[in-house]
C-alpha cells in the first residue's frame, strides 16, 4: 500500500467526518494491515491499541505499538500507521467547534486535562502523547469505543454519549500511567490566565502582561505554568496559535501569511519557523494536503481510510 510522503499529509477536517448529531464525535474498531497514510486533522483524536502489530509515525519518529499503548493528538498535529499485520485500533475522535460546550469537562477534569491538553502539548511532543495503560484497562477502553460506535449509529440522546465518552476516557486515567494520576488542583491565577491564552491567542500576550492581569511576579507565574502545565506561558501560547493556525489553513483560503497575523504572529518567516517547529511541517506544506479531497478522508474507519471495520474488538 503506497502511503503519501510525509511533507504532504492528508487532513482530515472536522466538517467532513463528524455527522450532524448531537454533538461532534466519532468513534471506530478498524483492523489495519500494511501502512495507513500520515494524516493530521483539526480535531483532538484519541487511539487504543489492541491486538496485532504495527509502528506509529509521528513528527518526533516512530516506535513500535502493542495492547495497551494509547495514543492522544491535539488540533494540528500529524500521525501514521506503518508494518501493520492485524493491527487492531479504536479511535475515538472529538470536534473543536462551537457543539463541544456538553464536553466542557474535558477541560476542567484534572485528569482529563493532563491526558487530553497538557501532556501532549508538552516541550517536544508536538501534540502527540504516546502512553501505554494496563492491557486490561485498555481493552475495556476499547470494547467502550465500540459501544460508543454503535451509539453514534443508532439515536441515541447526548446524555449516553457523553457518558461513554467518560467511560472510555475514565478506563485510560483510573490506572498508573506515566502521566500523573491524580494531578494536584491548579490554581485560581493559572486558570485565569490559561482562559485569557484560550480566548485570545492573537492578542500580543508577553508573560509580563499575563503575570500584571492575575497581579503575580513573571518569574513566579512561569513556575506555577510549569509545575500544572509542564512548560511556560509563552510555549503554552505557541501550541495554541499552531492548533488555530491548523484550522485556518486547512478551512480557509487565507494566505499563509494573512493566517500567521490572524493568530499573532505577523512576520511571516516567524510564523513558518515556529509552524515547523511544534508540527513538523511547513504551514505550506500542512496546507497542501487540503487539496487532495478532503472529503473522501477520514480518520481510522472513516468511509474510503484503509483498515477493515470490526463488529465487535477482540478479546
Amino acid at each position: 500500500m503506497a502511503r503519501r510522503p510525509v511533507d504532504s499529509p492528508a487532513t482530515y477536517r472536522q466538517h467532513d467526518v463528524f455527522g450532524p448529531g448531537p454533538m461532534p464525535l466519532f468513534a471506530s474498531v478498524v483492523r489495519l494491515d500494511g501502512d495507513l497514510e500520515d494524516h493530521a486533522h483539526d480535531f483532538l483524536e484519541i487511539a487504543v491499541v489492541g491486538e496485532g502489530t504495527g509502528r506509529h509515525r509521528t513528527a518526533t519518529g516512530s516506535a513500535s505499538v502493542q495492547v495497551g499503548d494509547v495514543l492522544v493528538l491535539r488540533p494540528g498535529a500529524w500521525h501514521g500507521f506503518t508494518d501493520c499485520s492485524e493491527l487492531q485500533v479504536a479511535n475515538c475522535c472529538v470536534g473543536t467547534s462551537d457543539r463541544v460546550a456538553d464536553l466542557s469537562f474535558l477541560h476542567v477534569v484534572p485528569e482529563l486535562r493532563e491526558l487530553l491538553w497538557t501532556a501532549p502539548a508538552a516541550a517536544g511532543r508536538k501534540g502527540v502523547l504516546s502512553t501505554r495503560v494496563a492491557p486490561e484497562a485498555a481493552m475495556l477502553a476499547y470494547a467502550e469505543i465500540g459501544r460508543l460506535t454503535a451509539a453514534l449509529h443508532g439515536d441515541v440522546n447526548r446524555v449516553l454519549l457523553m457518558a461513554r465518552l467518560l467511560t472510555v476516557l475514565g478506563h485510560l486515567v483510573g490506572t498508573p500511567t506515566p502521566f500523573r494520576p491524580a494531578p494536584e488542583p491548579r490554581p485560581a491565577v493559572v486558570d485565569a490566565v490559561v482562559r485569557a491564552l484560550d480566548n485570545e491567542p492573537e492578542y500580543p500576550w508577553t508573560v509580563e502582561r499575563l503575570a500584571g492581569m492575575v497581579n503575580l511576579d513573571p518569574a513566579y507565574l512561569s513556575r506555577l505554568f510549569r509545575h500544572h502545565l509542564g512548560q511556560p506561558p509563552i510555549s503554552y501560547l505557541a501550541r495554541l496559535r499552531i492548533e488555530r493556525a491548523s484550522v485556518l489553513l486547512a478551512g480557509t483560503t487565507l494566505r499563509v501569511a494573512q493566517v500567521g497575523a490572524a493568530v499573532g504572529w505577523p512576520d511571516p518567516n516567524y510564523f513558518a519557523r515556529r509552524f515547523r517547529a511544534l508540527s513538523g511541517l511547513s504551514p505550506t506544506a500542512y496546507r497542501s494536503r487540503c487539496l487532495v479531497s478532503p472529503s473522501s478522508e477520514g480518520p481510522v474507519g472513516a468511509p474510503g481510510v484503509p483498515g477493515r471495520l470490526l463488529a465487535q474488538p477482540n478479546r
